[in-house]
């Protein structure tokens, strides 16, 4: 591939895979379309020229410092430069793999199911829950982190990874619920956090202590530098309350001398206003963390660390585990050296520093080496979670000729355009299709997609497309119907997120201290320095991640929790996701068949699913067969004119819609033909075919 300089044209940049998703992410952040890019003018302009336009934008001000224009296109440059690799995309019969046929479950153990009574969710709880997930269908659980843990930031800030956390219960009853996992022919995947531990576990207490041990270089500590001229640029203001040993030598500014208080750079920390870094007086020490002040960064340049982290994934390998979710595994390699970050690429994506690990220069050798080590001597599954990866990254991730990842979670499908989680706004639906409609089509057949909404990180999408389902029963279950009926005839693994199933929907907080998410604690703190308190709640409470982690209702009410909290399962939206589930499972078209887009306009999203030619008869006759489905969406809140079923018009067999729910349509093998019973073939004939609801999704066959 050509070496990008600033001579190079966007046209060029816009070929190599940074280049492409950087761009792609940067148009996002300033809600432009991506098809500026494709154009004429836009392509053919040198980089040397958009940074000279650059210049004059809000971005850089009359006030921006000498050379920082030079400064951001020596940044970019490096950051185009950094992959070489491309993957071409095929369009082939996909690999079967359990994984791809499987519909995931995500289980966040501390508010799924209390089984003693102390409000907090545990094993026991998930075992005793088992039977209701294989009555759903599901056929794959994902738990998120049952280790031990200070709970920091809700068990990702792990102590000791061989344990099981008390508040969980014990490693017996977690060895029995894998066991009656299986006995039920489910998989079992965890949460695998190696970007970082907690600063409690043993590697930190000990490589902090002691300057010979060998835990030193298994994390980024640095020794402390004096300044002469020091400026407190975005230092903490209250002191943390002191957890243990290791976490009370972090001093704030206010107790340190400030002439020794230069962090190693600027990087900032997800979770926390004060910067990236911890420093520690007693030993003079800097150590890094890009979330929370308990957890630490982990230094994967050094082998004896990634060692030891596989030798830990191996041992739950071998107790039986399926496979791991591996959280934010993209940023396990940094740039070494771990210089500044760009201010002006810092401004444009809310954080400092990320262009030195978002896709580190290593990470792919260090993906390889852990599935040839760890996950292939297994036959493991890993799905890695992948924050700022766009589809080029992805491809380079994922393809099965490169052996690394075998599927990733990108987010970029969470906000539309100019958006961001604590953004109070309308989420709109055609992003959504516009957005899947590109991977299904150009993501290859050689990657896979997974296919979600709802994780424990987000608020619920349903009250991001339309606020008011929290007081609108049938506009909620209108949304929520919509949205499922696309996860489950799109191809990919769908993943059900804790509550999906019950139409559950964000909760009616009322003020941050009903709130225990540490990220938003932090950023609620970043937003009283300029907004109200009234705008900084509002900010707050529109992304806090607690709206995903309440107790599922199933626990019970408590008697001291407002009743402006109290959600109850939707028990036909219960039923939707099993008759969903049982369509995807008995088809395999709708798992590993083409996808052909026929309307993408305006609030359309029509759509079919076809056979793939090599698996063409490999359930004939079942619900699906060789059909071809066909699946017409109406992503508005009007009525939607459009031509009605075209593939399937000469005599289309309705077999689901909003209005109706599943129709009971079935294939009879004598007549090779789908049929409707009797009972319900009225009220079909009674539907406008060229007319979709508000919201309103149909399947045809």
């Amino acid at each position: 591939m050509q070496k990008i300089t600033e001579r190079s044209k966007i046209g060029e940049i816009w070929a190599t895979p940074v280049g492409h998703d950087v761009i792609a992410k940067i148009l996002m952040q300033m809600g432009i379309s991506e098809k500026t890019i494709t154009g004429p003018l836009v392509r053919n302009l040198r980089l040397s020229t958009v940074m000279k336009l650059a210049k004059r934008t809000p971005l850089f001000g009359k006030n921006a410092k000498p050379g920082a224009i030079k400064e951001l296109t020596d940044a970019l440059v490096d950051a185009f430069n950094s992959e070489q690799d491309v993957v071409v995309p095929k369009n082939e019969s996909p690999t079967p793999a359990w994984w791809k046929e499987a519909v995931f479950y995500q289980i966040y153990p501390r508010s799924f199911c209390d089984s003693n009574g102390d409000g907090i969710g545990d094993i026991r709880g998930i075992i005793s829950k088992l039977d209701y997930l294989k009555n759903l269908g599901v056929n794959a659980l994902w738990l998120s982190p049952i280790y031990d843990s200070p709970q920091d930031d809700n068990g990702y800030d792990i102590r000791d990874y061989r344990r099981i956390d008390p508040m969980f219960g014990t490693m017996e009853d977690f060895d029995e619920l894998l066991a009656a996992v299986h006995e039920r022919g489910m998989h079992l995947i965890m949460d695998l956090v190696v970007n970082h531990t907690s600063d409690e576990h043993e590697w930190f207490r000990k490589g902090l202590a002691d300057p010979e041990s060998k835990y030193r270089k298994y994390y980024f500590f640095r020794e402390a530098k004096t300044a002469t001229e020091y400026q407190l640029q975005t230092q903490n203001t209250a002191a943390k309350t002191p957890k243990d040993t290791a976490s009370s030598a972090a001093q704030t500014p206010e107790n340190v001398e400030k002439s020794t208080l230069t962090p190693p750079n600027n990087w900032d920390s997800f979770f926390s206003s004060d910067g990236a870094w911890n420093y520690y007086p007693d030993q003079k020490l800097w150590a890094l963390h890009l979330f929370s002040k308990k957890q630490m960064d982990l230094n994967w340049d050094n082998p004896e660390l990634r060692a030891d982290v596989i030798d830990m994934i191996r041992f739950w390998l071998a107790k039986g585990v399926d496979g791991f979710r591996m959280d934010v595994i993209n940023y396990i390699s940094k740039v070494p050296g771990l210089p500044d970050g760009n201010p002006t690429i810092g401004a444009l994506m809310n954080f400092t520093g990320i262009e030195h690990y978002f896709y580190g220069p290593r990470m792919h050798e260090y993906f390889r080496q852990i599935r040839k080590e760890a996950f292939e001597p297994y036959k493991a599954f890993s799905v890695g979670e992948t924050p700022g990866f766009g589809m080029k990254m992805a491809q380079l991730a994922t393809a099965e000729e490169r052996k690394e990842l075998d599927m990733i979670f990108s987010f970029d499908h969470l906000e539309t355009p100019g958006h961001v989680r604590y953004d109070d706004y309308k989420y709109d639906l055609n992003y959504l299709r516009d957005y899947m409609v590109d991977w299904m089509q150009n993501y290859g057949s050689q990657c896979w997609m997974s296919l979600f909404y709802n994780n424990h990180d987000n608020p619920r999408m349903a009250s991001k497309v339309d606020p008011a389902v929290g007081k609108d029963p049938r506009l909620r279950r209108r949304i929520q119907t919509l949205l499922a009926v696309m996860q489950f005839t799109l191809r990919g693994t769908p993943f059900v997120y804790q509550g999906d199933e019950m139409g559950l929907v964000n909760y009616d907080f009322a003020g941050i201290d009903e709130l225990s998410d540490v990220e938003v604690k932090g950023f609620y703190k970043t937003f009283l320095e300029t907004m109200t308190p009234e705008e900084a709640w509002e900010k707050a409470l529109c992304g806090t991640r607690d709206h995903a982690r309440v107790l599922l209702p199933w626990n019970g009410f408590p008697e001291d929790r407002p009743e402006r909290m109290k959600q109850e399962p939707d028990p036909q939206i219960e039923e939707l996701y099993r008759q969903l589930i049982a369509l995807r499972a008995a088809s395999d078209t709708l798992i590993y068949g083409d996808f052909m887009l026929l309307d993408g306009s305006k609030d359309h999203f029509h759509f079919l699913r076809m056979p793939q030619p090599s698996h063409e008869t490999a359930d004939h006759g079942t619900p699906g067969g060789t059909s071809v489905f066909e699946i017409e969406c109406n992503l508005g809140d009007s009525p939607l004119n459009t031509s009605g079923p075209i593939v399937c018009a000469e005599d289309p067999v309705l077999l689901f819609s909003t209005e109706l729910g599943f129709t009971g349509a079935y294939y009879d093998e004598q007549a090779e033909t789908w049929k409707l019973p009797e009972s319900v073939k009225d009220s079909v004939q009674m539907i406008n075919k060229k007319v979709l609801a508000p919201y309103e999704a149909r399947i045809w066959v």
